[in-house]
């Protein structure tokens, strides 16, 4: 099983970069982890249109594979608890297919996206910046499967 990750936003500050490089460092090799940034469109000051998440919303769909598990990161979606996840994960493992993960841009995510998703995952109903995002996706996946290794790193 292949896992990727594809975020709306290109740059980062350095520490966010630097924390989510330490999480995903420890993943497994098996999973090929690999992350797919796109830029953020231009938003003009008073544009409240929804053109931008449009724009970044096809973005994203032209980079899904259709045999790839799509999960969607929204405030929006289902909380999972750690161990709840280690077991998600377990079951995305067994079903064999890749694990898409998808940020959204300072927007969210078009209709289009959201019909796409085969899960909406919550890492909290807190609106999250999104670089923070990214530490936690990468934090609680490598807690997740330290969790079915039976590594010390998660403690109840």
């Amino acid at each position: 099983m292949h896992i990727r990750l594809i975020a709306v936003g290109d740059r980062q500050p350095s520490w966010v970069d630097d924390a989510f490089d330490n999480y995903s460092a420890r993943f497994p090799r098996e999973w090929k982890f690999r992350l797919d940034t796109i830029a953020t469109v231009r938003r003009s000051k008073n544009d409240k249109s929804r053109n931008a998440m449009e724009a970044e919303g096809e973005q994203i769909l032209t980079r899904l594979n259709p045999a790839e598990q799509v999960i969607l990161l929204d405030e929006r979606g289902k909380q999972l608890t750690s161990t709840g996840l280690s077991s998600r994960l377990g079951d995305w493992q067994a079903d064999g297919r890749d694990l898409c993960f998808v940020i959204g841009g300072p927007d969210g995510v078009s209709e289009n996206c959201r019909v796409r998703a085969n899960m909406t995952w919550s890492l909290s109903q807190l609106t999250l910046p999104h670089g923070l995002a990214r530490i936690l996706f990468a934090e609680q996946m490598y807690r997740a499967w330290s969790l079915q290794q039976g590594h010390p790193y998660h403690r109840e």
